[in-house]
């Protein structure tokens, strides 16, 4: 089973011969599921919305569970801002802004951190945490994932300002309850770590910037694709893909392999060529 992890498009300011370059790769991975954990636009515009929604079709027939990010929601548009703050993505991207999927060995939770007077950095209420954990306590899939738009684990100091409030909360709730891994985007930058509560880590995948020109730092546009045996071992191949320039393609360059115990989840890295 394999699931791809894109986040952070910006169509509006996205390069299109990488958007070909990605859809090319995820048809030709074919995973389960496709997940896009927001900012699916640029500046929430109805030209945007529809160029996103192109994209998306362009895909099947992948299914895609998408979530909002906070550039989903008009700034500028202060009417529309306040009253109808997802009324384009609600016509474009979906109605639920919290959708789930399930098969018979994942599911994934889709949470909407968004909020209208956080409009940047995100809010993840108590009675929202509490619901999602109590959710993924009753999921009888052997993989439970948990998606949505702001990073609940850091690896730069700079990015600790970029956590929605009570994501100290929400990873050691939604860990303890027994999430496996945990899906952000939001910061433009890629990495794969170990988090939450001693007693009960989970893997937090953040994705880098899938197709727009708002590179962080040097990385290039990249996505993450996650492969989970069916035999029933409990671990997971994760692997980043970057799009190379010279090439004009996507193609992995790390690769980590998580094993989970008693203690929750570890990880090591690996050579890409071995996580297929």
């Amino acid at each position: 089973m394999r699931l791809a992890h894109i986040s952070d498009p910006h169509f509006g300011s996205h390069d299109p011969a990488v958007s070909q370059a990605l859809r090319e790769d995820l048809l030709a991975q074919a995973p389960d599921l496709v997940v896009l954990t927001g900012d699916i636009t640029q500046r929430a515009r109805s030209a945007q919305f529809r160029a996103a929604r192109d994209f998306i079709d362009s895909l099947a027939p992948l299914p895609v569970l998408a979530l909002p990010g906070n550039h989903d929601q008009p700034i500028f548009d202060l009417v529309t801002r306040f009253a109808t703050p997802y009324k384009l993505y609600r016509r474009h991207i979906g109605e639920d802004l919290a959708p789930s999927w399930k098969n018979g060995e994942l599911a994934v939770l889709g949470v909407n951190s968004t909020r209208l007077l956080r409009h940047k950095h995100g809010t993840l209420p108590e009675a929202l945490v509490s619901q999602v954990a109590q959710r993924l306590t009753r999921l009888p899939q052997r993989f439970k994932i948990v998606a949505l738009h702001h990073p609940l684990a850091v690896v730069e100091e700079s990015d600790l300002r970029n956590r929605p409030r009570g994501a100290d909360m929400a990873l050691s709730a939604w860990a303890g309850a027994g999430a496996d891994l945990i899906l952000g985007g939001h910061i433009h930058l890629p990495y794969c770590v170990p988090a939450g509560p001693a007693y009960r880590r989970t893997i937090v995948l953040q994705a880098g910037t899938a197709v727009s020109t708002r590179l962080r730092g040097g990385y290039p546009n990249s996505y993450g694709l996650v492969r989970f045996p069916r035999d029933g071992r409990r671990c997971m191949d994760i692997e980043q893909r970057d799009y190379d320039r010279r090439t004009g393609r996507f193609a992995p360059s790390l690769a980590w392999r998580a094993t989970c115990d008693d203690t929750g989840w570890s990880l090591s890295s690996r050579p890409p060529d071995e996580a297929a």
